[in-house]
């Protein structure tokens, strides 16, 4: 005798002779394969006893398993008619997984078997051997008393509202099939979508700005993702048309950005929106940017300055707030070592482990915009430095401004460290997530329009 652990990680003893490399095996290799699409923990009712022993054996930990050979009836007789009043409704509502291994093919009445199966409304595990695979004699000699193609099975299952959630062949003639019951729903419309961005300059704010546009998206689009300096090479390549285009992740628009290439993508939309703000606007050609606007149907922009200066009268102008602020939680720093973030912060460190970073320390200088917005999530004081323009002296962003005004009401001194008002942090990143899930609610609306007027 020797010790073996079995499938649910339990010690059994084992015969010796079943350890010998020529002895048969106890395993049904369907059953085996059956057991693959069990998960743990679930309770398991085998209607046709296919299995046996043998997956009662192999289901997963903490699986509950019951054989139909082994129920009775409310008569107190065995259960041998599946289709008729002895099909065990109750254990079969109380299980999660029904399977049945060898069962469909040997039953004669299909509509009343998934009529049952239907009103339990479980997750099935099924074995079938299709007329693709095996046919004429072959079946006869087999005893089947149904012969469906995979066709006939798929029209069968949708009639009963079931779909096919996986399917792996067990052998040369048979599938296994695992099953979930679904409603009814609308098919899945692929739609193509133009994100342009300042993707290329590779800094912290921006990377943050694509993390959450793919998080914005549907699950079904199709993105093209293009960058504002090469927007004009990338032409040649895009869709004559789109769905949707995207005009900035949260980046701010400056004058080297604005570009009649932007007007030429946005030529290509059925949709369009843009999530950007404004910087250097000193510098910013108004007219440019006007135009630009102008064929959106909603401009986010992430502060009130940007809509004072740029949307003021117009109906697609909303006040988004600075978006990249869902990427922070709410924390309290622990580090009184101060840390100084220089105008170079880019790619050498992965988000996750930049945000961690920055959020370690109750004391956080910074020359660039989303790292001191991350740092208002967890330190006790900050301060900053403007960015100047490469184009002109003494002409700065703006936009430590523009946030500080939005976060607090208020803006403070560059270069000198203030207290963090933690309650006006929390408020407003309690109003900008309201306001990105009407983003997300609007954006799925106006692809659904546009895939009703296609």
């Amino acid at each position: 005798m020797a010790l073996q652990v079995n499938a649910n990680l339990a010690l059994k003893l084992v015969h010796d002779e079943a350890l010998r490399p020529d002895a048969p095996s106890r395993h049904d290799p369907r059953a085996q394969l059956a057991a693959q699409f069990v998960p743990a923990g679930a309770r398991v009712l085998d209607l046709g006893g296919g299995g046996g022993e043998t997956l009662r054996d192999l289901v997963p930990f903490g699986c509950s398993y019951e054989s139909a050979d082994r129920l009775a009836h409310d008569k107190g007789s065995l259960i041998h008619d599946l289709t008729g009043a002895e099909f065990p409704t109750k254990a079969a509502t109380e299980c999660d997984l029904v399977v049945m291994l060898g069962v469909v093919e040997r039953t004669a009445d299909l509509e009343a078997l998934f009529t049952h199966l239907r009103f339990c409304a479980r997750d099935i595990v099924l074995s079938y051997r299709p007329t693709d695979l095996i046919s004429g004699e072959a079946r006869v000699a087999q005893g089947f008393a149904n012969h469906l193609s995979y066709i006939d099975l798929i029209t069968l299952f949708d009639r009963y509202g079931f779909r096919i959630e996986a399917m792996a062949p067990a052998g040369d003639t048979e599938m296994l099939m695992r099953l979930t019951p679904s409603s009814r729903v609308a098919p899945v419309l692929p739609c193509h979508v133009a994100v342009v961005s300042d993707s290329d300059a590779g800094n912290f704010g921006d990377r943050l700005g694509l993390s959450m546009i793919n998080a914005l998206l549907p699950g079904e689009a199709q993105v093209d993702h293009m960058t504002f300096r090469t927007l004009r090479g990338r032409m040649a390549a895009a869709r004559h048309d789109y769905d949707l285009v995207v005009i900035g992740v949260g980046n701010a628009m400056f004058q080297p950005l604005l570009s009649d290439d932007i007007i030429h993508i946005l030529a290509r939309a059925k949709s369009a929106i843009g999530i950007f703000g404004t910087a250097y606007r000193e510098l910013i050609p108004r007219a440019m940017i006007e135009r630009v606007i102008d064929r959106l149907d909603l401009w986010y922009a992430p502060y009130e300055d940007d809509v004072r200066l740029y949307g003021r009268g117009r109906s697609n102008a909303v006040h988004l707030g600075d978006w990249l602020i869902e990427q922070f939680p709410l924390t309290e720093a622990s580090l009184d070592l101060p840390l100084q973030i220089g105008a170079d912060i880019g790619s050498e460190l992965a988000l996750d482990r930049a945000i961690t970073s920055i959020q370690r320390h109750r004391k956080v200088h910074s020359a660039r915009l989303h790292p001191l917005l991350c740092a208002l999530t967890a330190a006790e004081y900050v301060a900053y430095s403007e960015e100047p323009s490469g184009q002109m002296p003494g002409i700065v962003s703006g936009k430590f401004r523009s946030m500080l005004v939005d976060v607090f009401g208020r803006t403070y001194p560059e270069q000198e460290f203030f207290m963090v008002d933690r309650d006006a942090v929390a408020r407003y990143k309690a109003r900008v997530h309201g306001n990105v899930a009407s983003l997300r609610q609007q954006t799925a609306a106006m692809l659904r329009n546009v895939a009703v007027a296609g």
